[in-house]
């Protein structure tokens, strides 16, 4: 399995950042299975008041808000200027939910005041992750509750493994450390129990979530083929992989990945496999 460098913490404030609300719509549709499973894990009660941990352009917000009702609060944060500068903007009105630029991990937060702290892909990226926890967990009522998702190995997630599989021919990333901030830094059960437990979590529980993802979109097969491999040269390894390789090259890896999704099922989308964790605990 070819992998890729991951992206630095500071890239969410520039180039990522941006093409995340570029391709925002897609996105969300992507992930949205992920988001809704660990909203249903957290079992949301109305009035509650809900951290969303690295809340991009604020669609799990907006889920969990609705979730809550206008007795309850739900505080987005992320560390990327445009995805919060797009969730604000998007905000429907007397919806209970507010964004504020910050990391998580280090922001300073209302101690003992949120029912839950949820996360769709956000806390994968915290270089301290049990410290991150730790710190968050202070913000946690007593009886307070984490939900998050996370994805499985780079293996099981065609997104990442159909594409860097297709250039393996063309271009050779550097290897990555697994433990290192990144999409799969959580792909060890074990690790995200050792680190929750580590924070001061309690009931720790990981289960695996999988989905079959609408990757790319058009209005016929041959546009959301095309689509996709859009996608995947915007955001994600794929994209840092080439980031730095002759034209050539590029356009070489570019036919290879386009190849890949068109073996896969789907007409106005491709259809691809994804696995995750959904994990849950509660305050210890």
């Amino acid at each position: 399995m070819v992998t890729a460098p991951q992206p630095p913490t500071h890239e969410w404030t520039g180039a990522s950042g941006h093409n995340w609300v570029l391709h925002q719509q897609r996105l969300d549709l992507m992930l949205k299975a992920f988001g809704d499973a660990a909203i249903d894990a957290a079992a949301i009660a109305p009035g509650e008041q809900v951290l969303d941990i690295g809340c991009g352009a604020g669609a799990t917000s907006f889920a969990l808000a609705e979730k809550i009702g206008p007795g309850g609060q739900v505080l987005g944060v992320d560390i990327s200027p445009q995805l919060v500068a797009r969730a604000e903007a998007d905000t429907p009105a007397g919806t209970p939910a507010a964004f504020r630029l910050a990391d998580a991990a280090t922001a300073a937060l209302p101690p003992a005041s949120f029912d839950l702290l949820f996360s769709r892909f956000g806390v994968m990226f915290f270089d301290d992750p049990a410290a991150a926890f730790a710190h968050m967990r202070a913000a946690l009522k007593p009886d307070g509750r984490l939900a998050f998702a996370c994805w499985r190995a780079p293996a099981e997630n065609d997104w990442i493994r159909l594409p860097m599989a297709a250039i393996r021919d063309f271009v050779s990333p550097p290897p990555v450390d697994p433990l290192a901030p990144g999409p799969f830094a959580f792909a060890d059960r074990g690790r995200i129990e050792a680190i929750l437990s580590a924070a001061g979590f309690a009931d720790v529980a990981v289960a695996p979530f999988d989905a079959t993802i609408p990757y790319g979109a058009g209005a016929t097969r041959e546009a959301a083929v095309d689509d996709a491999l859009t996608l995947a040269l915007a955001v994600g390894p794929l994209s840092r992989a080439l980031a730095d390789q002759p034209g050539d090259i590029r356009a070489k890896a570019a036919a290879a990945v386009r190849a890949a999704f068109a073996q896969r099922p789907g007409e106005t989308s491709i259809l691809i496999d994804g696995a995750a964790w959904v994990v849950t605990a509660r305050a210890g």
